[in-house]
């Protein structure tokens, strides 16, 4: 894994290890990292939360998740739709000074070796349990999804796909990034599921 990559700060878009995340690019600082990305060989672009406080304005999360680049077609009018498959997740040791419009970071991979294996198990998962509260939520929040898909989905997929989709703040997000197992970031999301159903804010929760 490189020791630089670039950095894509996007508030509340969530990339977690072997998890698809599909992105439309249009800046132009975004399009010249794409151009870059294409031309090597890991093709890595790493998302990372941007701090929501008073004061942050412009600072990273140190943990963020590297995606290789899997997919991109352009559009008629030059933007791009790409998706990102996670590879690793990784800590920001430094941000790189230089010459390019988008931002980059001096990265360590350390801890997070796990990541680049197969996919991870929840042997305590309750999934009828689990599935009942899910269902609920979705009907507070006035959503719709595939349920026969995600009933056959395997523990990872269905956890980490619902992970990135649930609209939860991106302070919630960070918090599902950084769990250290699957059962870790279930357990997050049964949380957070079910304050939104109490009524209260992941912001609490996260505290």
């Amino acid at each position: 894994m490189p020791d630089t990559i670039p950095v894509f700060p996007l508030p509340g878009a969530l990339l977690l290890p072997r998890s698809r995340l599909p992105l439309h690019l249009f800046e132009p600082r975004y399009l010249a990292m794409l151009d870059d990305v294409l031309k090597t060989s890991n093709r890595l672009i790493g998302m990372v939360q941007p701090y929501d406080a008073p004061g942050a304005a412009g600072k990273l999360h140190t943990i963020g998740c590297a995606g290789k680049l899997t997919a991109f077609s352009e559009t008629e009018d030059g933007r791009y739709m790409i998706t990102l498959s996670g590879a690793s997740r990784f800590r920001i040791v430094e941000e790189v000074e230089g010459f390019t419009p988008y931002r980059r970071c001096t990265v360590n991979w350390n801890g997070f070796e796990r990541d680049l294996g197969g996919p991870e198990k929840d042997p305590s998962f309750n999934r009828p349990e689990f599935m009942a509260g899910l269902n609920r939520f979705f009907e507070d929040q006035g959503l719709s999804t595939d349920w026969d898909s995600l009933g056959e989905a395997d523990d990872e997929l269905l956890i980490n796909s619902l992970s990135m989709l649930c609209p939860f703040e991106p302070e919630d997000k960070q918090a599902l990034l950084e769990a250290p197992s699957l059962t870790t970031r279930r357990e997050t999301l049964t949380t957070l599921i079910e304050f939104a159903l109490r009524g209260g804010s992941g912001e609490e929760v996260m505290q």
